[in-house]
Formats: structure tokens, C-alpha cells, sequence
């Protein structure tokens, strides 16, 4: 007689699942590598609906549950990465408009996630989407973000990794990311269009490069929303793969419902449904992105 897919005993769908989670929730035996200098990762890409705050959030959510101290900026006026965080984003909240603004530091700005202790966020506020206005007649308008991101400042939280979460444009917060960041990730979705506009942004970041930040670069290419049903998701695998050569991830994030439906839930995929392919998918992008941080020295 076979066994049903629904019954939950070992080797049916169910039961693989509830490994996979156990990998997720419980990693004591599987820790990630800290890097072996703090990263700053500003996360761009000024086209909508590739995956930006969706990546954010899990891959700082995958390291910090795997033993790796994260901070995520939200600097999208939307506040997403806050929402999928689960802190608290109200007006009046202190956030990071009032962090580029001057008015709190960075320590006053912080929350905890519920999600990890490891996982910290400053949230953005719906105050920030006049900030673009405001930072345009002050004194260092590019550099408001590195100013509040000093050495000092992230050593007392104790950080490893801090992921900038931009808006999907390249505007002044943007701008101001790119100053602060030591790196780029650009999440790539595997659809048409894929590198549409992608120029224009290497060009932006060349720029920052050459006035403002030498030691930026594009360090981390992500490939998102892949479908294996259609050929297209190769082809657009192959293209980025043959003009970025290594600095793409291996690891693919296959496009899932699930991952959609955190957000809804104030949770990354990893804790709403850990036991998922977008989890372990992210769950695998995050051990590569802490991997490659942790021998980043030895290659140099």
C-alpha cells in the first residue's frame, strides 16, 4: 500500500519540509562565519519589483539566525524592510530620517528585531519621503548616512553586517547608501527586461567610485523570481552569469508564493515559513554571502 504524501512520516513531502525547517530554526551546530572585517552593503537596483527588500531582509534574517550580528538601514520611504522586520515604523518612531537629519544617533535609532536578538533594524518612517527635499540645501548632503555609520557607533552594537536597503531609484538616498556602503548587491530578477536600466546604474555607481567613495564596488549580483518552467529564467541566468562572471551568487531565489507572503505577516520567509524553498534558498544566498565575506582577506 503507498504511503500518502499527507501523512507526515519519513521521506514524504511533509516530513522533508520539517527538516529543512529544523536546519532554519535550529542552527547551533551550523554556524556562519563572521566576516573578517564589518561589511556595508548598500542593496540597489532603481527598477520596482526585482526582489530588493525581499533579499534585505532575509539574507540579513539568514545570517542572524546563524550566529551573525546584522543591521538593516531601511532607507526606502516605503518601509518594507521594517514591516518584514517586524519593528516599529509610526511616525514619531525614531528612524533614519531623523538619523540623516542630525536630530538621533545611531544607537537611538536602532531596534531589535523579533525575529533574532542578532537582527537589528532602523526603521524607515513615512517622515522620510520628504528627506530627498530637506538633504538638498545641507552641508554634506551625499555623506548624512556615513557620517551617522561611524566606526563607533557600529562597534558599540557589536555588528558585523550592515545591509542598506535602498529605494528603487537614484535619488539622494541612494546616493546617500552608495557613499556609506563599502559594496553593492543588485538583485537581478529572471525575467524579460532583466537588465534593463542596469547601466545606468554601474554608471552611478561608477560615479559615487570615482568622486565620493574609491572603495566602493559591485561585490554581489543575486538572481531572483526564477521560474525553471520557462527558458527564458536560463537565458537570463546565462546572460548575467556571462557578463559578471563570479561576482553572481550560485545560489538562485526561485520565484515563491511564500516569499511573498511574509512581508504580509511582519516576518521574512525565514521565520513565516522556514522550511520552504524561498527560505533555504535564501538560507543558502546568505552562507555564500558569509563564506565568501569570511576569505574575502586571503584572496586580496
Amino acid at each position: 500500500m503507498s504511503t500518502s504524501p499527507n501523512t507526515g512520516l519519513g521521506g514524504t513531502p511533509i516530513a522533508e519540509e520539517a527538516v529543512r525547517a529544523a536546519r532554519v530554526l535550529h542552527p547551533d551546530a551550523n554556524f556562519m562565519p563572521r566576516p573578517t572585517r564589518r561589511r556595508v552593503i548598500g542593496v540597489a537596483n532603481q527598477k520596482g519589483g526585482v526582489g530588493k527588500t525581499t533579499s534585505t531582509v532575509n539574507l540579513a534574517a539568514g545570517l542572524a539566525l546563524h550566529g551573525v550580528r546584522t543591521l538593516v538601514i531601511d532607507l526606502d520611504p516605503q518601509g518594507n524592510a521594517s514591516t518584514a522586520l517586524d519593528v516599529d515604523h509610526r511616525s514619531g518612531t525614531p528612524s533614519v530620517y531623523e538619523l540623516l537629519l542630525g536630530e538621533v544617533s545611531l544607537v537611538d535609532a536602532v531596534q531589535v528585531s523579533t525575529q533574532s536578538e542578532n537582527l537589528l533594524c532602523v526603521p524607515a518612517t513615512i517622515d522620510l519621503a520628504g528627506a530627498e527635499i530637506e538633504l538638498v540645501s545641507m552641508a554634506q548632503r551625499e555623506s548624512r548616512l556615513k557620517e551617522a555609520l561611524t566606526r563607533e557607533a557600529l562597534d558599540a552594537l557589536g555588528v558585523d553586517y550592515v545591509f542598506i536597503d535602498c529605494p528603487p531609484s537614484l535619488g539622494l538616498l541612494t546616493v546617500n547608501a552608495l557613499v556609506a556602503a563599502h559594496e553593492v548587491l543588485i538583485p537581478i530578477q529572471c525575467e524579460y527586461y532583466a537588465l534593463e536600466g542596469l547601466g545606468q546604474l554601474l554608471n552611478n555607481i561608477d560615479l559615487v567610485q570615482r568622486h565620493l567613495n574609491q572603495a566602493l564596488r559591485v561585490s554581489t549580483i543575486l538572481l531572483t523570481m526564477y521560474d525553471g518552467r520557462t527558458k527564458l529564467a536560463d537565458q537570463v541566468t546565462q546572460e548575467v552569469r556571462r557578463h559578471f562572471g563570479d561576482v553572481v551568487l550560485k545560489t538562485i531565489i526561485p520565484r515563491s508564493v511564500k516569499v511573498s507572503e511574509a512581508p504580509g505577516y511582519g516576518q521574512t520567509v525565514l521565520a513565516y515559513d522556514p522550511g520552504s524553498r524561498g527560505a533555504m534558498s535564501y538560507l543558502d544566498a546568505a552562507r555564500e554571502v558569509a563564506e565568501r565575506g569570511s576569505s574575502r582577506e586571503r584572496r586580496q
